[in-house]
């Protein structure tokens, strides 16, 4: 039976505020971090449409300052979780703590109840503590001795891991990384854009600078809009073989999940309102179909000793064009 469509779709004067919010937003950003085009695009697409980001790189390449640079945009709260081997779930979502004045306990909020929150090499937290953090980015509510308390919107999480120091940590099972909406790196900028950034922050933190050019009332205005961005059957089918041909590939041991099907088409009516549409097209699907779905594949044993980003960037490839847009 073919889904219904939503009756409630979003209004042309809707996305072009949309629009206008996310493009006040990246110009915002890139006025104190160098970052690529593509990059900002990702991130912007990972907050309209509710995700998270996983930024796999390296240390000293602008994340914090990024993340910083989008919660002040936005005028939201920003925090930053470091974490370490000792990192216990309660420093990440808060506990209650007895107040002897008033003869009760009451809940002291962690970090995770801000907007933006920043958890630098999420790799080195113990499996518990990774459990604790995701199930929060899952259910959007932290629950305390029986007691729930609701997680501010809009709510993103930028977690972020070394690719090449493992000493010391424990990597994301692949239950967990499917959490992400999409995996990003910002990589070393060239030349010239790094001696740019240079001479842009010898001076002081160019991010301190920045004025808020939207409030979260507007970001979360402008994710229901994009939940009402229309796409259709056909396009629900697309992404439904799309994902069958990863699972059917020989080099991958666990092709995307139901759950990356639902990030994707998430992903593409994010794109879709960012570029002004009220409909997603196969081009947001296929435009985002490395970034959502290349860290959630498991590879066979059979392509070890062969660069694991490489294979699963071939398969995507391959995924795309062996399945025709309907």
């Amino acid at each position: 039976m073919e889904p219904l469509e939503p009756l409630d779709r979003a209004a042309p004067a809707e996305l072009e505020s949309a629009r206008a919010t996310l493009g006040r937003v990246a110009r915002n950003v890139a006025r104190a971090v160098q970052v690529r085009e593509e990059v900002l695009e990702h991130l912007l697409i990972a907050l309209a449409a509710g995700g998270h980001v996983l930024v796999e790189d390296y240390p000293g390449v602008g994340k914090t300052a990024l993340a910083r640079a989008l919660a002040r945009s936005i005028e939201g709260q920003f925090a930053r979780v470091q974490c370490t081997a000792d990192l216990l779930p309660a420093d990440i979502v808060g506990a209650n703590v007895y107040n002897q004045r008033e003869q009760r306990f009451e809940f002291r909020p962690g970090p995770i109840f801000a907007n933006i929150v920043l958890v630098d090499e999420i790799n080195r937290a113990s499996p518990k503590t990774q459990s604790g953090l995701l199930e929060c980015m899952q259910e959007r509510h932290v629950t305390v001795d029986v007691h729930t308390h609701e997680l501010a919107r809009p709510f993103l999480v930028l977690a972020t891991q070394n690719p090449i120091e493992y000493e010391g940590t424990y990597p994301l099972p692949e239950a967990q990384v499917d959490r992400f909406m999409v995996r990003v790196s910002l990589g070393y900028p060239d030349a010239g854009a790094e001696a740019a950034m240079l001479a842009d922050h010898e001076s002081g933190d160019r991010v301190l600078e920045l004025d808020p050019v939207a409030t979260p009332t507007e970001v979360v205005a402008l994710q229901d809009t994009v939940s009402r961005v229309r796409a259709t059957g056909a396009l629900r089918a697309y992404v439904v073989a799309l994902l069958g041909q990863t699972r059917a590939d020989p080099r991958v041991e666990l092709g995307g999940s139901p759950r990356a099907g639902l990030m994707l088409l998430r992903a593409a009516k994010a794109r879709a309102a960012l570029h002004g549409r009220d409909h997603a097209l196969p081009d947001d699907v296929q435009a985002l179909a490395q970034p959502v779905l290349a860290h959630r594949l498991l590879l066979a044993p059979e392509t070890v000793g062969t660069p694991a980003d490489d294979v699963r960037r071939h398969v995507i490839a391959d995924a795309l064009a062996a399945t025709p847009a309907l």
